[in-house]
């Protein structure tokens, strides 16, 4: 299992553009990925449970992802962070 916690700093959060980003890069991969925000947990493959969080600028996530190709799919949700300056 690969666990990671990231700090939002994105002015808009993880709306609507960003969300279906994170969404298309954990849907790629075949292990479970979910999203963990004030207690709740959703999976990142489902653009309904992101929304749902709303999930603000200064919040602090965590993403899990257990599967076979765990690594390879945290690096890429990892990129897709980075390139779209979401989180640190």
């Amino acid at each position: 299992m690969e666990k990671q916690q990231y700090h939002v700093i994105a002015e808009t959060g993880i709306h609507a553009r960003p969300a279906t980003l994170l969404v298309q890069t954990a849907s790629k991969f075949s292990s479970e990925v979910q999203l963990e925000y004030k207690g709740k947990t959703v999976n990142l493959k489902s653009i309904m449970g992101v929304m749902s969080l709303g999930v603000g600028q200064g919040a602090d996530v965590v993403i899990t992802v257990e599967g076979e190709d765990e690594v390879d799919a945290m690096a890429a949700i990892a990129e897709t962070m980075k390139k779209e300056g979401l989180a640190e």
